[in-house]
């Protein structure tokens, strides 16, 4: 059994493009969850529409969010190096407006649903 969950939205261009491109490498490492089904409305007290507003990842005992989420599918899917970079102090401040600012967007989207631009 799966203890790793990934909570993505399939209903975004992007998010589906970027989760078939790793899916994989990353098979047998965690389970992916479309937030974007109809029957699903929640997962250990976090809803749907807070799943909706930044990326949420179970590791099997909390949440990790957001970016911090992005660097621990990518590091289990063997982006070792790029993981490290983006953790590096400057880089992991950039890349975490760059992914706020993208997240915003996102919210902008109508009825959840966000084409990837």
């Amino acid at each position: 059994m799966q203890h790793v969950k990934l909570f993505y939205d399939g209903s975004c261009r992007l998010c589906r493009h970027e989760m078939a491109w790793l899916a994989p490498r990353l098979t047998g490492k965690l389970q992916m969850v479309d937030i974007s089904d109809s029957d699903f409305c929640s997962y250990a007290g976090v809803n749907k529409a807070q799943m909706m507003a930044v990326l949420h990842l179970w590791d099997g005992q909390q949440f990790v969010k957001g970016l911090d989420a992005s660097l621990y599918y990518w590091r289990l899917a063997g982006f070792h190096r790029l993981v490290t970079f983006l953790r590096l102090k400057p880089c992991y401040w950039l890349a975490c407006k760059a992914y706020g600012y993208w997240a915003k967007k996102r919210q902008r989207c109508t009825d959840g649903v966000c084409d990837g631009r």
